[in-house]
């Protein structure tokens, strides 16, 4: 039965998710769903976005757009706001283009954070966004400053649908997923010295790589 697949904060760490994906091994028909934040931070966003762009065209991917996007594609529009970004990570993300210019960026990097990634996604039985949501708001209102930076705590409540949120953007410094009522967080620090989580939601089960190249697994009660 295909899978549904979401992977937490990859934050420029492409060694986490080569070895990450290598582990859990996508089958075809399997859907792969990233939850924001691809670049900055860690030492190479460029090789996460060649790996994700890839995966786009093969039509496993739906990629969400995280606060760090939201950042970088703002960086392209006034020198403060290029200045902000590079200072929270963006330095870094040139970095890895060898580069301290936007315009060094590939365009199918850019196409890909500005018309492929989504602020969210809805399956029958979780809503995926990066940081948070609205619990008494329909997603098609939701405002986009909750989506990209509100983080969680004990206080988010579920949605009103019932359905279960599946986000990252709050970091998990231990290196494992929080679980609260109706809500799975996966950023587990990846660019620090935390791990690169993957969740099949069916069944529960995680998959972790880091930039180590290490891997373990392991399940959630996700009842």
């Amino acid at each position: 039965m295909p899978r549904i697949l979401a992977i937490g904060d990859i934050h420029g760490c492409s060694t986490a998710l080569d070895a990450l994906l290598q582990f859990v091994r996508p089958a075809a028909d399997d859907r792969i769903i990233t939850l924001g934040d691809y670049v900055d931070r860690g030492p190479d966003s460029r090789g996460v976005l060649d790996r994700l762009v890839e995966l786009y065209r093969s039509g496993q991917l739906i990629p969400l757009r995280g606060n760090h996007e939201v950042m970088m594609l703002a960086a392209e529009d006034s020198n403060s706001a290029f200045e902000f970004w590079t200072a929270v990570g963006g330095r870094e993300a040139l970095d890895s283009y060898s580069t301290d210019s936007l315009v060094d960026i590939p365009t199918s990097h850019w196409h890909f954070v500005k018309n492929q990634c989504l602020d969210w996604h809805e399956s029958d039985r979780h809503i995926f966004v990066h940081a948070s949501l609205v619990y008494d708001l329909p997603m098609d209102e939701q405002p986009t400053e909750i989506l990209m930076w509100e983080p969680i705590s004990e206080r988010t409540r579920r949605h009103q649908s019932g359905k279960t949120m599946v986000c990252g953007h709050t970091e998990q410094r231990g290196g494992w997923p929080i679980v609260l009522p109706g809500i799975i967080g996966l950023d587990t620090w990846c660019y620090g010295d935390g791990w690169l989580t993957c969740l099949d939601v069916a069944s529960g089960r995680i998959w972790q790589a880091n930039q180590a190249g290490q891997t373990r697994s392991g399940y959630l009660d996700v009842r």
